[in-house]
């Protein structure tokens, strides 16, 4: 069982830079090709950028061509949860973290083998820890 960590909108903004705030909070969105990590290829762990639980791993990233970081799975089913989101007159499914319900991205059927699903996520939610041993 995920113990949920719940705080004020000021405290998130104090802990959150404002982008980080806006997209994980506020359930923004960055511009394709322009978050920190949609072309990142060292190995390591993405975790969620406003309570620091593991997401996704590295080794489950793949080029997607869509500008977001995009992973096949995440790194425990229990890491993120899911919903429907029908802004924008389309219904797709959100992805937020279970510990602390920051908003990610979506999750669309369009993935690589093995799950076929593509976990589109901004890089203003996410923070990597790289591997200890790893080489930069």
């Amino acid at each position: 069982m995920i113990n949920k960590i719940t705080k004020s909108d000021e405290e998130w903004q104090e802990s959150l830079t404002p982008e980080q705030y806006r997209v994980s909070r506020l359930k923004g969105t960055e511009r394709a090709f322009t978050g920190t990590y949609h072309d990142e290829k060292r190995p390591g762990v993405y975790r969620c950028v406003s309570c620091g639980q593991a997401l996704f791993d590295g080794a489950h990233k793949f080029d997607s061509g869509t500008g977001w970081p995009s992973y096949f799975q995440p790194v425990t089913p229990e890491s993120v949860e899911t919903e429907d989101d029908t802004n924008f007159g389309m219904t797709r499914t959100e992805v937020h973290c279970s510990r602390c319900d920051g908003h990610l991205g979506h999750v669309f059927p369009d993935g690589p083998a093995p799950t076929g699903l593509r976990y589109c996520i901004n890089s203003a939610s996410l923070r990597l820890e790289p591997r200890k041993g790893d080489v930069e």
